[in-house]
């Protein structure tokens, strides 16, 4: 039953950043910028909420999956799992978390600052990484519940 768990909460959390890095990022950057940075900073806010709500539990439900299921078939899927999340922790925290805190401090649409798009394209670059841990990290999973 765990793992069942911990499958549903990195499965959602590899698409919720799916959902972001490939629907929703491309989509902003076709806006005009007031109202990119408008939508931006909206999302921002919505995303300080509902990430650490499925990365929390996602991380810690991956541990407690490697830490119970044993190391039988799977075990070296779980550990890369585990530590491909880690990786997505490392990227959150020294990567897009310091810039969305910046993002939603800082920012304004009617005064943007001057490198708005040099901080947006960092974030890109960086939250590409994030999402393919998240998803890496679903695949591993998965691969080790198939194999028991």
């Amino acid at each position: 039953m765990l793992e069942l768990v911990g499958l549903f909460l990195v499965g959602l959390l590899a698409g919720e950043e799916f959902a972001v890095r490939w629907g929703v990022q491309p989509a902003l950057r076709r806006l005009e910028d007031r109202a990119h940075i408008d939508a931006r900073m909206s999302l921002v806010r919505r995303l300080m909420i509902i990430v650490p709500a499925l990365m929390v539990p996602a991380v810690l439900a991956g541990v407690a999956v490697l830490m119970f299921t044993g190391s039988g078939a799977g075990f070296a899927f779980r550990c890369a799992g585990v530590a491909t999340l880690a990786a997505f922790l490392l990227l959150s925290f020294l990567g897009t978390v310091p810039i969305n805190i910046k993002v939603n401090d800082t920012w304004s649409a009617e005064s943007p600052p001057a490198d708005w798009r040099d901080v947006v394209a960092r974030w890109e670059r960086i939250d590409t990484f994030r999402a393919g841990a998240a998803i890496l990290a679903f695949a591993l999973f998965l691969v080790a519940a198939a194999l028991g």
